[in-house]
């Protein structure tokens, strides 16, 4: 049998939209007594919001740590948190934890350098494409990551923390991410991180200038082949 996959949610819908990617993945890539077991463990979203406000990452990795040692006890054999906002406190939790992460930062940056891009943009809130998250893992790939302007940062947080998070999406809402995307694409971006577990509720393959990096698909992805790996 595959290992038990855990799931440490952060924001629900965005834990939702991954449960759904990795069942619909192993359903395609496993027969039907094969399907790994999943087990999705959160702690309240707005104790993570208050501590991201105040910077306080030792909280953050406390938990996300709390998560994952309930994964492991009802057994989880390994981990992973789809939410991107909180990639840096990964680090913190995963020391001492009692079963391993599966890092989704380093599975994007290896998706965009086997590729080839070199120029990528990325969209989420400002506490994601402000900081390191995506940047020091594609930067020393010798990949340039192009973050939104201050104004399309505050326009798309309104938008992800007044919608998105809750599972609401309103049509001008779609078109802030679009025209950012788009601007990318004039910057001369090949590619754009969809950088916000909730974007894919109003970007997709069909609507975007550019190729999409959905970071919670690659990592759905990379979970499911590694409970395939070591069954």
């Amino acid at each position: 049998m595959p290992q038990h996959i855990g799931i440490v949610a952060v924001s629900p819908e965005g834990a939702a939209l991954f449960y759904q990617n990795v069942t619909r993945l192993a359903s395609r890539m496993l027969p039907p007594d094969q399907q790994p077991r999943i087990s999705l463990h959160n702690e309240p979203l707005a104790l993570y919001l208050d501590a991201l406000r105040h910077d306080d990452w030792q909280l953050v990795g406390k938990l996300l740590r709390r998560s994952a040692d309930n994964l492991a006890r009802c057994g989880a054999d390994f981990c992973l948190t789809p939410d991107h906002a909180v990639q840096h406190g990964v680090y913190l939790a995963e020391v001492g934890s009692p079963i391993p992460w599966l890092l989704m930062t380093e599975l994007v940056a290896q998706s965009i350098v086997a590729d080839g891009r070199k120029t990528v943009g990325i969209v989420g809130t400002k506490l994601v494409t402000r900081a390191s998250t995506y940047q020091t893992a594609l930067g020393l790939r010798g990949v340039h990551l192009i973050a939104p302007d201050e104004q399309e940062a505050e326009a798309l947080d309104r938008v992800i923390f007044g919608e998105l998070i809750y599972g609401r999406v309103a049509p001008a809402s779609q078109r802030v991410f679009l025209d950012v995307i788009r601007r990318f694409a004039h910057l001369g971006c090949e590619g754009v991180i969809l950088g916000c577990s909730e974007a894919p509720l109003v970007v997709h393959a069909d609507n975007s200038a550019l190729p999409l990096y959905d970071p919670s698909e690659l990592l759905a992805l990379g979970a499911v082949r590694h409970a395939m790996a070591v069954a």
